[in-house]
């Protein structure tokens, strides 16, 4: 298992992910503060776009209609007929983010969206995404906030990387989540050693119109959920291992 855990779970439960995804009143962060908030620090489109475990696609469907040229990369074979299915267009890899398959500097854009806590070696892929990427590239990424998953963990240190299930249940439907806290400084020491700068942090706090819709969403006001960033792939490029 070592290596391929979180590979596995996400192919076990692709149909409930699935049902989960494409559902606004079931996933509604994604819908009302996630996506939108997450296209509001996209450069324009370029070359290419990378959208790195895209899962069933509905990011990298909504990256095409806003006019970028974009593959989709996941390890679950499963999601990713989801994802044909959606989008018979859409170009889409069965691949592991560790292994990206495309020359190195292909891409100017890449997007981790929400992948970062459910891979089994972040600070590889990060160095992946920064071989793929052009000098000058950029590199997106969504985050549940690392305090929001030390709430979720409910472990004793901040600090400690820690691996974790979480059963959410919504309009009687149930989604089963497993997620890594990591403390923010582990994120920034992988890119940091990849090759890259930060330009961009944002931490979204909910609208008024997403609050009246859904009013449990009130506690993201005073408690970071999201953490989203950009950054510049500069310096030397990561070698493929």
């Amino acid at each position: 298992m070592a290596g391929r855990e979180f590979r596995e779970v996400w192919e076990r439960r692709a149909e409930e992910w699935v049902r989960w995804a494409r559902d606004e009143r079931l996933d509604n962060a994604f819908w009302n503060l996630n996506l939108p908030a997450i296209l509001e620090l996209l450069p324009a489109p370029g070359r290419l776009t990378v959208d790195v475990a895209c899962g069933e696609g509905r990011l990298t469907r909504e990256l095409a209609r806003r006019g970028h040229r974009v593959v989709g990369i996941d390890s679950s074979a499963s999601l990713l007929a989801a994802a044909r299915e959606a989008d018979p267009d859409g170009e889409f890899l069965l691949a592991d983010a560790t292994a990206i398959p495309l020359e190195d500097g292909a891409a100017d854009l890449a997007l981790a969206f929400m992948a970062l806590m459910t891979v089994d070696d972040m600070p590889a892929v990060v160095a992946e995404v920064a071989r793929v990427l052009a000098a000058g590239g950029r590199f997106c990424i969504a985050l549940l906030h690392p305090i929001e998953t030390w709430a979720d963990a409910a472990i004793a240190s901040y600090f400690e990387v820690t691996p974790y299930e979480k059963k959410v249940v919504r309009d009687g439907v149930s989604m089963r989540f497993r997620d890594t806290h990591r403390p923010l400084s582990e994120y920034f020491r992988a890119l940091e050693t990849a090759g890259f700068v930060v330009e961009q942090l944002r931490e979204p706090l909910p609208g008024e119109d997403y609050l009246r819709r859904f009013p449990e969403v009130a506690r993201w006001r005073d408690r970071p959920f999201l953490l989203h960033l950009t950054a510049r792939r500069e310096g030397p490029r990561p070698a493929r291992a």
